[in-house]
């Protein structure tokens, strides 16, 4: 069997397995995604979150990379179907990005939701 031939879900998962090693291989803003998740979990870990934040926290670090992902998968779609440069084609990877934004911001704000307390408490200590 080829590359493309095997059956229906292993080669789905081949074929996603490629996509997300094709976009953190050629996506900067998805290796800062990722290395900014990886430094929110080690963080997590060594100051202890509770269950429910762990939850809170891998479903924002979630939420960020696959919005990344799906404003990449639609940027390629753009670059085949208007090679050229065109307004309504600039403006759909606009609104793409601006969803990943929105996406970041709203982790940023779970992040905040979650550590500032703990840091507060650990500053107040050393004033």
């Amino acid at each position: 069997m080829g590359r493309y031939q095997r059956s229906g879900f292993w080669r789905s998962l081949n074929q996603a397995k490629r996509g997300i090693w094709y976009t953190c291989k050629t996506q900067g803003h998805m290796q800062f995604h990722i290395a900014a998740g990886i430094s929110v979990l080690c963080l997590a870990w060594w100051i202890e979150v509770s269950r429910s934040e762990w939850m809170m926290l891998i479903f924002a670090i979630g939420s960020v990379i696959s919005a990344e992902a799906m404003n990449s998968a639609l940027e390629i779609v753009v670059d085949l179907v208007q090679p050229n440069f065109d307004p309504l084609a600039g403006m759909a990877k606009d609104v793409a990005a601006g969803a990943v934004l929105v996406t970041a911001i709203q982790a940023i704000v779970i992040g905040a939701i979650v550590f500032c307390p703990r840091f507060f408490r650990m500053a107040s200590h050393f004033f």
